[in-house]
């Protein structure tokens, strides 16, 4: 199941003036488990960030069967571990592979076949169809 993990925001996009008070996780956590999106915005209520939640949030069946992990930041005036890492400015969204290669960024929103694409076009995820692809035989 994917999970929206937001700091700055509630959990649900229809709720999202309520704050939550979720600590954000480091990129190690999910080294080799998930896929994280670190989504990027200066205040909850920046258009491009509603979009893109509304943009996961319309497809995240496929987002569920990549293994990826939502992540979203919107509190720049404090040093988090991700925004020391990625030094963010405005709006930015970033796809993180499970070896924690950085695959993609893109200071604007992003559809999810876009990401689809990316995350399929990655050596992990070959090998990880290969494997489902035994299992199936």
């Amino acid at each position: 199941m994917t999970r929206l993990i937001m700091l700055g925001l509630a959990l649900l996009v229809g709720t999202m003036a309520q704050a939550a008070e979720t600590a954000l996780p480091r990129l190690e956590d999910f080294k080799w488990v998930a896929r994280p999106i670190v989504v990027f915005a200066d205040a909850p209520q920046d258009p491009r960030l509603l979009q893109q939640l509304t943009e996961f949030e319309d497809d995240m069946e496929e987002l569920e069967a990549r293994d990826v992990e939502i992540i979203v930041d919107t509190a720049p005036g404090e040093d988090t571990p991700l925004r020391s890492r990625f030094h963010p400015r405005g709006f930015n969204v970033i796809l993180v592979d499970k070896d924690g290669t950085v695959i993609y960024t893109k200071p604007s929103p992003v559809t999810v076949s876009e990401i689809i694409r990316l995350i399929d076009r990655t050596p992990l995820r070959q090998q990880e169809l290969k494997t489902e692809r035994n299992l199936a035989d």
